[in-house]
C-alpha cells in the first residue's frame, strides 16, 4: 500500500472518529505512519479537514515516567480545538469521554506570536511572548482505547490524545517563576497526586520553547492568541463517572470539574 494512500486512509479514519466522538478499536498496522514527521503532517491535515476553530497546542511526555509509558525519548505535541474549552467550575458528561485522563497543567496563552524565522528562540523571548497563564486541567482523550494503544506515530497523528481543556484561575505574578509552584490534585476530597512546576522539564515554559523550536524547524510558528498546555505535573490519572476533581495551583488558583 502506497504511503500516500496510507496517510489518506488514517486521516479519514481519525477525522471521522473525532467528529463522531468515538474510538478506533482495531487499527490496521499498515496504517501506522512511517515516522514522526509523517504523523504530525497527518494531524495537521486532520485539523484542516475538520475546520474547527483552533485553541492552540498540547504538549505531552514532558516527564520521564510518561515518556516510558508512551515509548518516546522526548516531548510530543498535537493540535487542540476551542470547542473543547471550558471554564472552571464545570461539569463533564463522563459517558461522552474517551478513556479520560486528568492532567494538571499550566495553560500559557500567547500575547505575541512566535513566527517562523531562521534564528532560534530564547527563553527570554518565550517569557515576553506569554500573556496570561492559567491553572488548567486537560482531560486527555485518545481515539484509540487505552487497553490497546497502537505504536506512537498513530497516537501523534491523533494529536497526542488531545482532549478537553478546563481553564481555572489566572496565576498572579507568574513571571516570578512557575517551577517552584506546588500543584495538588484531589479526587472526591482526597489528595491523589502532587507535583511542582519543576517536574515539567525543570520549568514549565521549557516545553513551550521546545514547541516553538519544533514549529520553527518545520518553517512554521505559533500565533498570538493560541494557548499551549505545557505538560502535566501530576501524571495521567484515570477518572470515573460521579467523581469530583479539584486541582490546587499554589495558594491562589484552582480548577474544579464534576464528572457526571
Amino acid at each position: 500500500m502506497a504511503q500516500r494512500q496510507i496517510s489518506s486512509e488514517l486521516q479519514d479514519l481519525l477525522a471521522a472518529a473525532r467528529r463522531d466522538g468515538r474510538q478506533v478499536a482495531h487499527l490496521d498496522p499498515a496504517l501506522v505512519p512511517a515516522n514522526v514527521d509523517e504523523a504530525y503532517r497527518i494531524n495537521a491535515r486532520i485539523a484542516d479537514e475538520l475546520g474547527w476553530e483552533p485553541l492552540g497546542w498540547k504538549i505531552a511526555a514532558t516527564t520521564e515516567a510518561v515518556r516510558a509509558k508512551l515509548g518516546t525519548n522526548g516531548p510530543i505535541y498535537g493540535r487542540t480545538f476551542r470547542r473543547f474549552r471550558s471554564e472552571s467550575p464545570t461539569r463533564l458528561q463522563h459517558v461522552e469521554l474517551l478513556d479520560p485522563l486528568v492532567e494538571c497543567e499550566f495553560f500559557c496563552t500567547l500575547g505575541d506570536g512566535l513566527p517562523a524565522r531562521d534564528q532560534p528562540w530564547t527563553m527570554d523571548e518565550i517569557v515576553q511572548a506569554v500573556a496570561p497563564v492559567h491553572a488548567g486541567i486537560e482531560v486527555a482523550e485518545c481515539r484509540f482505547p487505552s487497553h490497546g494503544l497502537p505504536p506512537l506515530p498513530a497516537i501523534l497523528a491523533d494529536g497526542s490524545a488531545s482532549g478537553r481543556y478546563v481553564f481555572g484561575d489566572c496565576i498572579p505574578e507568574w513571571q516570578a517563576g512557575l517551577a517552584s509552584m506546588e500543584v495538588r490534585l484531589e479526587v472526591d476530597g482526597r489528595e491523589r497526586r502532587r507535583g511542582t512546576g519543576a517536574d515539567v522539564m525543570g520549568d514549565p515554559l521549557r516545553p513551550l520553547l521546545w514547541l516553538a523550536e519544533e514549529r520553527r524547524r518545520l518553517g512554521d510558528g505559533l500565533r498570538a492568541g493560541e494557548t499551549i498546555s505545557t505538560g502535566s505535573m501530576t501524571g495521567m490519572l484515570p477518572i470515573g463517572a460521579g467523581q469530583r476533581v479539584v486541582a490546587h495551583f499554589g495558594p491562589a488558583a484552582k480548577v474544579e470539574i464534576d464528572f457526571d
